[in-house]
């Protein structure tokens, strides 16, 4: 079987190059569109330039890079070997020049105009495994996928037992990338322990809170290395049918997704007999229901039955009693994505980025008021100083940092004086700060660090399903307390009572949700716990 299964994949990047080979010697024209790029003309920039492209060049859509302020982005590659990047274009911009090598336009991108989009220093500081390619690869075709030694990982991983596959991902040191950090081998592992069959994979591409956007950027432009990471778990656990479960409002990431799958079926990627492995896994797309609670996932399972969009007690697990009561593995797809590495290059290799105790890559959605706004793969144990002045170029205009906003509401904020703080999975302070799904919102000294405190606390009651007491009711009157605070109307003891509440809705709620949704208050009131006290009198 290991020889058949490295032969059916060798058989399919002899496909592939020979569709290279055709276009070899052209002028290669890539259009970076993704879902930030596409809000700003990046489908009518690459219209522009597939009526005006000549003969001797070809186009290629392919998704962002992460450098969403330079968007929307094209990357010229002549034959000569020479390359340049436009940022910032637009269709007007679009002419005939750019696709003359000899020509006085193909020395100078056009965003001259534009002094902070220097999209080289913000890839330059990143350290690329999961996001390897996207932005240069072809994010339609999967032969660019297999050139690039795509699917490479999936036949080692179809020539090992299951057990041997889950002990190298286990060596890797990867945790779960949505925000828990649960180890993924041991997930794995548990779903296959369970003698019931079926068992499922449900990859978790929800992302529905505000300030997170790492999910949409993989599934648009390497779409083929979360196939690719899906199919090696479900080979893993045992699992014969997977489903990737997208935010109902994440339309060009269902697209490209749902054309992966039907080319990894057409390749003998999918189905019966994967790679002449003998192994048959089934996949298909399923669109969210909606809402930032649908990222927890018990609440994901219910909304996939046809049920209300609200947890469910655990234990059981959903390892033990998940999709239709079966045993079901949920990864998020950062999580699955960074897989196909560690099979193809060993786990040892992934675990040596990072730190000792938080091994590998993080994605990281940065933005606010940073020059350099977009997608930033780093390694564990960079600092917040780093993530925002390295890569996002420092505070954008005449501006100063004030405070920074790390992983979405489920969090907290952080006052300058924490800049040095190393990211790392789970909390990064006692005081309820957490990495989460990895955002980092730079706030300037035009924001109060309060006022974004009590956005978070608003959006954390506005999303709550109701289900349980102390998160529907104790959002929002965490939410009137601040409130009354700021208004100045708040009675004495007000901040202890805030705190008692905040902590209270923590401890007491169903699911991840309300567990976290006391944290940017606790935050607040730890580093800016003297301004409030002002605010209140105290």
């Amino acid at each position: 079987m290991i020889n058949s299964t490295f032969d059916a994949l060798e058989s399919l990047r002899k496909s592939a190059a020979e569709r290279q080979s055709a276009l070899a010697g052209k002028t290669r024209v890539v259009v970076q569109v993704g879902h930030c790029s596409q809000a700003v003309g990046a489908m009518d920039v690459a219209d522009a330039l597939a009526v005006t492209l000549p003969d001797d060049a070809y186009l290629v859509i392919a998704g962002c890079d992460g450098a969403s302020f330079a968007t929307p982005k094209v990357i010229v590659s002549f034959a000569d070997g020479r390359t340049v990047e436009y940022c910032n274009l637009s269709a007007n911009d679009v002419n005939a020049d750019m696709f003359t090598s000899t020509s006085a336009a193909a020395d100078t991108a056009t965003n001259d105009a534009q002094p902070d989009s220097d999209s080289s220093d913000f890839l330059a500081k990143q350290h690329l495994l999961t996001l390897q390619g996207c932005g240069e690869w072809d994010a339609l075709h999967i032969g660019e996928y297999i050139l690039n030694g795509g699917y490479k990982g999936l036949a080692r991983t179809l020539s090992m037992p299951p057990d041997d596959v889950i002990e190298e991902v286990l060596a890797s040191g990867l945790r779960g990338r949505g925000g828990a950090y649960f180890p993924a081998g041991l997930k794995w592992r548990g779903a296959r322990s369970i003698n019931n069959t079926p068992r499922y994979l449900v990859v978790n591409c929800e992302e529905g809170e505000p300030g997170i956007f790492k999910d949409r950027h993989i599934m648009e432009g390497v779409p083929h290395r979360l196939v690719e990471g899906a199919i090696i778990a479900a080979y893993a656990a045992g699992v014969h049918e997977a489903h990737i479960y997208i935010n109902a409002e994440a339309n060009l990431s269902a697209e490209r997704m749902q054309a992966a799958l039907e080319q990894a079926y057409a390749s003998g990627l999918l189905g019966d007999d994967i790679l002449s492995s003998g192994f048959a896994l089934d996949m298909t797309v399923m669109r969210g229901a909606g809402g930032y609670v649908c990222g927890d996932e018990t609440t994901l399972l219910n909304t996939m039955e046809g049920l209300r969009r609200e947890p469910r007690q655990r234990p059981p697990f959903p390892t033990e009693a998940g999709l239709w009561g079966k045993p079901t593995v949920i990864n998020n797809a950062e999580t699955l994505s960074s897989v196909p590495y560690i099979l193809a290059h060993g786990g040892a290799a992934f675990a040596a980025v990072g730190t000792d105790d938080a091994k590998g890559t993080k994605i990281i959605s940065l933005s606010g008021s940073v020059r350099r706004g977009g997608l930033a793969e780093v390694p564990m144990g960079t600092t917040l100083r780093e993530i925002i002045y390295d890569i996002g170029g420092g505070i954008a205009g005449d501006r100063a940092l004030s405070a920074i906003a790390v992983g979405g509401p489920s969090s907290g904020i952080f006052p300058i004086s924490m800049l040095d703080t190393p990211i790392r999975p789970g909390f990064i302070h006692e005081s309820g700060v957490m990495l989460g799904a990895g955002g980092v919102i730079a706030l300037d000294d035009s924001v109060s660090a309060v006022d974004m405190m009590r956005k978070l606390a608003a959006y954390n009651a506005a999303e709550s399903c109701g289900k349980c007491t102390p998160c529907r009711e104790g959002t929002p009157r965490m939410v009137k307390m601040v409130d009354d605070i700021v208004a100045g109307k708040a009675p004495a003891g007000a901040l202890d009572e805030l705190r008692q509440l905040a902590e209270l809705v923590n401890a007491a709620s169903l699911c991840g949700l309300g567990q976290a949704a006391g944290n940017p208050v606790l935050s607040a009131l730890h580093f800016f716990g003297d301004e409030l006290a002002m605010m209140a009198g105290e």
